[in-house]
């Protein structure tokens, strides 16, 4: 995929971030065909499917009982990489070989999604999520991920 072609895919996956309901942080994943240059599917985090609050209606559960990042992921909304793949699967779209572009740093049970998924490569939109993640699962089973410059994550910014 040539490089204006991955900018142009990355500036989308961050527009469709936009679309979560999140009130902590609204990411983005857009699953890609990397020979044809085309979006297979997209996904967002948020709540269920055909509604329903999120863990805590307008304040992110998570926050409000300091649940440490990487533990306890019954609390929380649903995460872009699983929306995106399980949006996938329901549309009968296969994931084998495809890319993915997330708006951050995907977490342990993503990674772990990606990797059974056969999705070859993950681009993170760097300055995203920095909590605990599945990164370096993503590399131990031979998932290629690319960080790439982005929006810094304002809860990481010193004031």
């Amino acid at each position: 995929m040539k490089h204006k072609h991955l900018r142009i895919r990355i500036e989308q996956c961050l527009a469709l971030s936009k679309a979560s309901n999140c009130p902590r942080r609204k990411f983005g994943a857009l699953l890609l065909d990397p020979e044809r240059n085309v979006i297979l599917m997209d996904g967002y985090n948020g709540g269920p499917r055909g509604g329903g609050e999120l863990c805590g209606g307008d304040v992110c559960l998570r926050d409000e009982l300091a649940v440490q990042s990487g533990t306890r992921m019954e609390i929380g909304c649903h995460h872009a990489e699983m929306n995106v793949i399980c949006n996938a699967a329901a549309s009968g779209v296969a994931t084998r070989r495809a890319w993915i572009i997330v708006t951050g740093e995907p977490c342990m049970m993503c990674a772990k999604l990606i990797h059974h998924a056969g999705i070859t490569r993950v681009i993170v939109v760097d300055g995203g999520y920095g909590g605990a993640n599945g990164v370096q699962y993503l590399e131990r089973h031979g998932v290629e991920v690319e960080k790439t410059a982005g929006p810094r994550d304002p809860r990481t910014i010193a004031s």
